[in-house]
């Protein structure tokens, strides 16, 4: 290859490259790419067609956001009600029970029978829960798809269409409307 050659190429580049920068400001436009040149409204139907589906990937944002809380607080609770085995030579359940000073005292089912006068304890789960594979692992998945979804809407904005941008907020609302109250923390435990 010769040095023309890629002279030529590099000065076609930074000559087109200036006419490809971002537009800063908000634009009206009904022909504005969405992802890729291959997915550009050539009509208004088009152009309200691709509004729509911004709207619904807004709104399955917010429903795998409030899916993955969900999630959350499922496996909380059964790490909190994890059962764990005897091994021998180690204190019994209603033994174990009876040292810990945050029991209450009640009565204790085990194989042999009920046992009177021990405590139950109720698990107070301090940092983080155990790394486990049958969690951690659809944890992850999740992540990756609320990023995903995230970020095609982000692109979406970047555009500065205002359709679009008008688009991302409204399915957004009606998303937060639908599943908001399953993301809130329930910090006072009612």
């Amino acid at each position: 290859m010769d040095m023309d050659g890629m002279d030529m190429s590099s000065s076609s580049s930074s000559s087109s490259g200036s006419s490809m920068s971002m537009s800063m400001v908000f634009t009206n436009t009904h022909n504005t790419p969405l992802f890729s040149n291959a997915w550009t409204p050539s009509s208004s139907g088009s152009f309200a067609g691709t509004c729509i589906f911004l709207i619904i990937l807004a709104i399955i944002d917010r429903c795998l956001i409030a899916f993955k809380a969900t999630m959350e607080r499922h496996w909380l609770a059964k790490h909190l009600n994890r059962r764990y085995v005897a091994v021998a030579g180690k204190t019994t359940e209603a033994g174990t029970i009876d040292t810990d000073p945050d029991a209450k005292f009640a009565s204790l089912v085990t194989a042999q029978g009920v046992e009177e006068s021990v405590k139950v304890v109720q698990s107070i789960s301090r940092g983080p829960i155990p790394w486990r594979f049958s969690v951690d692992l659809p944890r992850a998945f999740l992540f990756l798809l609320i990023a995903g979804v995230s970020y095609l809407l982000m692109l979406a904005v970047m555009t500065m269409n205002v359709g679009y941008f008008c688009s991302v907020l409204g399915g957004a609302f009606l998303g937060e409307l639908a599943v908001g109250r399953f993301i809130q923390t329930n910090e006072h435990g009612h």
